[in-house]
């Protein structure tokens, strides 16, 4: 069977006799998945604990009470270096193999909890912020494409967003932790320090998985990479997908061996590829889910609710909400697809978004002021609710799928670097925003911004459900050079709202 013999519609699977699967079909698999998702664990882990934890290193450092400052660079500098690892981690990915960058990421960041958890001043605190930085902005390139390489085309969607639901648990686990510890000698130091266990447990794990089976492939490793292949799919199946390699390996020949972040602004369709991931990367974090995050009970605070306890809780409840609607995205990424999904999950948002933008303009005018705060605790967790099943792991699972295996690492770091570019952006604006125009025009901006996303996702993005990393790639050159390439089908029948 040729890849030219594959059906547009529903993608190869039509065509290739042999096994049904589900999500826990197969256990090794299944292993990969979670033992790779603890990358996102440490991602999701160290976007939150630093809200509890900065409370009380100001009680121990003067210095960080009285400078904000400090606080910022405290909370910013693990940003900084997410930003650094990601764009780096894509170079580490295509030359060293997934393996590789995520046990180079677990040490980096267990280096970076025991710098932190010993700081004996702000700056050295400061630079373990960096190094767990660099170890999270690897991990969030490594753990979405290793996930992807190894699954089956027909739940690759939701097996690669079972890191993001790793996210948003380490989100919520980090807010369990803070509180764990508040009654604790050492607070902050033990928050910030047991950060380094999951990634030591990911590291001895990882060391008895195998490298990704594409990657291997595409290095001329073979037998290595059927052997892993083999692990996966059945004797039929494993032919078939051993063919899509073998073509994407003679193309790849064909082209340029070695890829610089250049190349990805060379060829059309790489360029509309990226144009499409990092597009859907900065609107995820422009549309304000981490201003939801790291401000929620700041928030809460806003619409009125003066308790720390209570705006404590309700945070607590918005964190397990993001986990619970990825739970549901989950299983809706395989079955409505990445693009319906991402388009009804943003027209979800925009609703929010106005709701909470009114609550705070009519509650600013004085009267019935605590029904508008509790309208907007409804506003942010609807916000929630829409945002986490759709644009929470799509742009994570997109990012995984569409770059031709040679391309992958490359394009996948430099998406990951906008999303921790925009990330920072959005997390340091949010505040000094609201404060210089109202937090309803904030929310009403950032609800604007939600508009052009949802126009963004229209005209951009394809639909990828159902289709192998071969199809996609055609997907690309139809939408480059035309109708004349073979591509026409898929992209016809697969971009439907």
């Amino acid at each position: 069977m040729t890849i030219e013999s594959l059906p547009g519609s529903s993608g190869y699977l039509d065509s290739v006799p042999g096994q049904k699967l589900s999500y826990f079909s197969n256990p090794f698999v299944l292993r990969l998945t979670v033992i790779a998702g603890i990358g996102g664990l440490l991602f999701g882990y160290d976007t939150g604990v630093i809200s509890g934890a900065l409370l009380y290193i100001k009680d121990d450092f003067e210095a960080v009470n009285e400078s904000s400052f400090l606080q910022e660079t405290i909370v910013s500098m693990a940003l900084v270096g997410a930003i650094i690892g990601a764009a780096a981690g894509g170079w580490i990915n295509d030359a060293y193999g997934r393996k590789k960058a995520t046990l180079s990421a677990d040490v980096v960041f267990v280096v970076g909890s025991i710098v932190m958890a010993a700081a004996p001043d702000p700056y050295v605190l400061i630079a373990g912020r960096l190094l767990v930085g660099l170890g999270v902005g690897v991990a969030s390139v490594t753990a979405p494409v290793y996930i992807a390489e190894a699954s089956p085309t027909e739940i690759r969607g939701g097996l690669v967003s079972t890191n993001v639901l790793m996210i948003t648990g380490g989100q919520f686990l980090s807010y369990l932790i803070n509180l764990a510890f508040t009654e604790v000698p050492g607070t902050w130091r033990w928050m910030l320090g047991v950060s380094g266990a999951p990634a030591v447990i990911q590291f001895f794990l990882m060391l008895f998985l195998p490298e990704s089976p594409r990657w291997l492939y595409m290095k001329c490793n073979k037998s290595e990479a059927i052997s892993v292949l083999s692990k996966i799919y059945d004797p039929l199946r494993l032919e078939y997908e051993i063919d899509q390699l073998s073509a994407a390996l003679e193309q790849e020949h064909q082209g340029m061996n070695d890829i610089g972040y250049l190349d990805v602004f060379k060829s059309k369709e790489i360029r509309l590829a990226f144009l499409a991931g990092a597009g859907l990367q900065a609107f995820q974090q422009f549309t304000g889910i981490n201003t939801v995050m790291y401000y929620s009970a700041t928030i809460v605070q806003m619409a009125g609710f003066s308790s720390n306890q209570l705006a404590l809780l309700l945070s607590l409840i918005i964190a397990a909400m993001n986990a619970a609607g990825t739970v549901v995205g989950i299983y809706l990424i395989d079955h409505v697809g990445r693009r319906k999904l991402a388009l009804t999950s943003l027209s979800g948002v925009i609703v929010s978004l106005i709701i909470l933008s009114v609550s705070f303009f009519l509650q600013s005018s004085g009267s019935l002021q605590s029904f508008y705060g509790w309208f907007a605790v409804v506003g942010l967790a609807l916000y929630i609710a829409f945002f986490s099943p759709g644009m929470g792991p799509v742009p994570w699972t997109v990012n995984s799928e569409i770059y031709p295996e040679a391309y992958r690492g490359v394009c996948g770091g430099m998406s990951a670097t906008v999303n921790w570019v925009s990330n920072l952006i959005v997390a340091q604006s949010f505040l000094s925003l609201a404060g210089a125009v109202g937090t309803g025009a904030t929310f009403s901006i950032l609800a604007g911004i939600a508009v052009i996303a949802f126009a963004f996702v229209m005209v951009f993005v394809p639909e990828t459900k159902g289709l192998s990393f071969e199809e996609v790639e055609k997907i690309w050159k139809e939408r480059a050079w035309g109708s004349g390439h073979d591509g026409e089908s898929l992209l016809r029948q697969n971009s439907e709202p």
